[in-house]
């Protein structure tokens, strides 16, 4: 599902904080990634929530996914400090 998570996953100010949902619900992609962080199966999110499909989970990892890539780090390298002599 490459990028095709674009209709699936919306972004609203005023709900849930204006974090990524699925299809408008108050249901995060950040709520998604860490109910298979701790272990569910599509099949137990799905349970837990009827209203979710395999595509919102799918569309959840891959909008994830594309943000994962898109994240520059920035490192701050700090100058060795100079070691006192006594």
């Amino acid at each position: 599902m490459k990028r095709g998570y674009k209709s699936i996953i919306t972004i609203e100010s005023g709900k849930r904080g204006g974090q990524p949902t699925i299809r408008g619900m108050r249901i995060t992609v950040g709520d998604i990634l860490e109910m298979l962080a701790s272990g569910m199966s599509e099949a137990d999110i799905i349970s837990d929530f009827p209203e979710l499909t395999k595509n919102d989970i799918r569309a959840a990892l891959s909008y994830a996914s594309d943000r994962e890539r898109s994240t520059i780090t920035v490192v701050h390298e700090t100058a060795p400090r100079s070691k006192s002599v006594a």
